[in-house]
């Protein structure tokens, strides 16, 4: 069998390991050091934050952001229903409410004129939400250019998740800027990784310096362990610091061969009938962290999954686009939900309601991410490319017949 295609693997460019012998040669070994200080200056300065903290995931640091914000119980946050679940959990994790609000058609990302609405509907009955949480889906950001200040208006604070969106730009700006905060990804798959890790962003020097407090174990002032809160082991490691360091030297190349990629599945693909991508934003450029194509089955001859178990056979990694956060069956949606009642229904599954979701229902039946590794090689993408075309003439033979 052919040589497996991953969908994202990390892709190391060699400064990496320099960097991780500087940090054993200085004996920092264990979390934080002097390779964690400078991964968080240099990324504080990449994004265009004034502050940042290097966290051990991007789910701890989104978890972080909730708790500063004092959500707790009985608190809602609305958060985009297209995502991954790490930019949801911790709205549950601090006994919250998440409300998911639907994509638009045209970004994928939080639709705005809901976002309003409900807004304006929540201000109506004397309750908003403690914060918006819009991801920013696949590496295009959402449109912070409405939302913050929709939000504004509120006085709801923005929580970015900009995982995905590292080297991506909305009006000219880096993906987070603007908003109370943006969380960030070093995960594996990400355009950059550390093997793990998150890094919190924010203009606000007391907000990063708060958590940066929580997350060593909340451990006061003192010669002895003194805690006067209750804290988490949420630090990044100087060793995993000088992974993402490394990395970082190479994000414009990272998004550059993204972006190619991107192109060169529309080049070979676009023109067949029931396919298309996803579209780039018109106040952004996005850094295509994974391709995505939508397929039409009723055009194309077969649908999405048809398309992923051929690839699966030809030994490529594709994947469905994220399933909606109102669809998974951790939560149960409830138009009447309200804040006093138990956190889950006995059997895990959490209550929450719903704004939409028509759309991001219909990208999920019918969106497909396509191989996207930046050391992916011509001949890698051809393989690709020929399995779906072969697809495709399947389909058009069938039919004839």
């Amino acid at each position: 069998m052919s040589q497996r295609i991953f969908l994202s693997p990390p892709h190391m460019g060699g400064r990496e390991l320099e960097l991780v012998r500087q940090a054993f040669d200085s004996n920092y070994i264990a979390p934080l050091g002097p390779m964690v200080d400078a991964f968080e200056a240099a990324f504080a300065q990449t994004v265009g934050a004034s502050h940042a903290v290097a966290l051990a995931s991007g789910t701890a640091a989104m978890h972080l952001a909730m708790r500063l914000l004092g959500i707790g119980p009985g608190d809602e946050v609305f958060a985009s229903t297209l995502t991954f679940i790490g930019s949801v959990s911790p709205i549950v994790f601090q006994g919250a409410w998440p409300v998911f609000i639907d994509a638009d058609a045209a970004t994928w990302n939080m639709c705005p004129e809901l976002l309003e609405e409900e807004l304006a509907r929540c201000a109506r009955r004397g309750r908003l939400p403690k914060a918006v949480v819009p991801t920013d889906l696949y590496g295009q950001c959402a449109d912070l250019g409405r939302i913050l200040p929709i939000c504004q208006r509120y006085e709801v604070p923005v929580i970015v998740d900009a995982a995905e969106s590292l080297g991506a730009t909305w009006g000219g700006r880096p993906s987070g800027s603007g908003a109370k905060a943006a969380v960030f990804s070093f995960n594996g798959n990400k355009i950059i990784t550390s093997s793990g890790g998150g890094m919190l962003v924010s203009d606000n020097a007391e907000f990063i310096a708060r958590a940066r407090f929580l997350s060593q174990q909340a451990r006061d002032p003192a010669p002895h362990y003194e805690h006067s809160q209750i804290g988490y082991n949420y630090r990044m490691s100087n060793i995993v610091a000088a992974i993402g360091l490394g990395q970082l030297h190479y994000l414009v190349e990272r998004v550059r061969r993204k972006r190619e990629i991107f192109d060169y599945y529309c080049r070979a693909l676009g023109e067949l009938p029931g396919v298309s991508f996803m579209p780039e934003a018109h106040y952004g450029a996005g850094n295509r962290w994974l391709t995505v194509a939508l397929i039409h089955p009723e055009r194309f001859g077969a649908d999405r999954e048809t398309i992923r178990q051929a690839l699966e056979q030809e030994n490529i990694e594709s994947r469905p686009v994220w399933k909606p956060m109102h669809l998974q069956s951790a939560f149960i949606v409830d138009a009447d939900m309200e804040p006093m009642r138990p956190m889950h229904n006995g059997n895990g599954r959490y209550p929450t309601r719903a704004v939409g979701g028509q759309v991001a229902e219909q990208l999920f039946e019918r969106g497909l991410c396509l191989p996207s590794g930046t050391a992916m090689t011509d001949a890698d993408l051809d393989r690709v490319i020929d399995t779906v075309r072969q697809l495709h003439l399947k389909g058009c033979l069938r039919r004839a017949s």
